[in-house]
């Protein structure tokens, strides 16, 4: 039986930084409604592998493929209308707006009304933003957010903000979601709150998930596939239980005391 054509296919990906070889030779593919993470050490290159994903950095060498479509030949701005989202380790919400006012934001992509529409409030605009109001109050409803939904994300605590970063991602309605340590300084409940809504995405909405992420309990309890990066080199590729019990991974990520 042939297997199913992946829905981002990386070949032979490399970057370099002027001296600096950052990525070398990484070639993966991802799945249809699979969550797979990458894993590695500070400075394996796990953050240069989605920028390259998210055309902020071009690659050196290697190729990119989405739903069978060449992502290097596309913009930043593209992304989120050809069904790429994106969060970020560091916080990238408006601070002052309200849940609902950022989770709209992340609709943008997607609202075809032009300025004289938007300006007048004319019939497709009011249309439009009915329906974006409808789909953000359904994220709200998944994120189990609804009791902070009118509140401005700079009065919430961090793991919340974190949970309309999530929203906002969502809103862009992607059908590849890249995760960039999702549940960094979190507390063990926000940390397995964020876990069960990951698959949740997989599961009920369908999406498929990458993450990266050095919280080792929620790389092997939640991914269906790990890829192990050390120092800009792959180092292995399988399940959670085949990566866990690589020596090559446990001396060069894990740790002797893993052994």
């Amino acid at each position: 039986m042939k297997a199913p054509t992946p829905i981002l296919s990386i070949r032979d990906l490399s970057k370099r930084f002027g001296g600096v070889q950052a990525l070398s030779g990484v070639t993966v593919d991802i799945r249809q409604n699979e969550i797979a993470s990458f894993i590695g050490p500070n400075g394996a290159g796990k953050t240069t592998i989605f920028n390259m994903i998210c055309r902020i950095y071009d690659p050196t060498s290697g190729t990119i493929s989405f739903n069978g479509k060449d992502l290097l030949r596309h913009r930043p701005h593209h992304l989120a209308g050809l069904g790429i989202g994106r969060t970020f380790q560091n916080l990238a919400l408006f601070r002052h707006g309200t849940v609902v006012e950022n989770l709209l934001v992340g609709m943008h992509a997607h609202l075809k009304s032009g300025v004289l529409d938007g300006a007048l409030f004319l019939g497709r605009t009011a249309r439009e933003e009915a329906q974006a109001r409808e789909e953000v109050e359904r994220i709200i409803e998944f994120l189990e957010i609804e009791e902070i939904r009118n509140q401005p994300v700079a009065m919430l605590p961090y793991g919340l903000q974190k949970r309309v970063e999530l929203g906002r991602a969502l809103a862009t309605r992607p059908k590849l979601l890249l995760l960039d340590e999702m549940v960094s300084g979190m507390n063990q409940e926000e940390t397995e709150d964020i876990a069960r809504f990951v698959l949740d995405l997989r599961d009920e909405l369908n999406m498929t998930v990458i993450m990266i992420e050095h919280d080792m309990n929620v790389v092997l309890d939640i991914s269906d596939t790990v890829h192990v990066l050390n120092f800009g080199v792959p180092i292995a590729s399988g399940t959670p239980a085949e990566v866990a019990g690589n020596p090559t991974v446990i001396e060069a990520y894990l740790g002797a005391a893993h052994a």
